[in-house]
């Protein structure tokens, strides 16, 4: 089976693109989550939120 990447159904806070990307990685979700944050406060927070809104427009809900 192929693995692809796409927005979690289970755990999810806005649109389960950080749960998604945990899925994908095999990591802890509320560590990708905190990785975001993280990524937010040192590059500025909107490079992060325009990323995050394409995320969720391009990749597809899980079956």
């Amino acid at each position: 089976m192929e693995k692809r990447l796409t927005r979690s159904t289970t755990d999810r806070m806005i649109a389960g693109v950080c749960g998604g990307i945990a899925d994908y990685f095999k990591l802890d979700p509320s560590l990708v989550r905190v990785g975001i944050v993280l990524i937010c406060l040192v590059t500025a927070v909107v490079p992060v939120c325009l990323i995050y809104g394409i995320m969720w427009f391009i990749i597809p809900e899980a079956r």
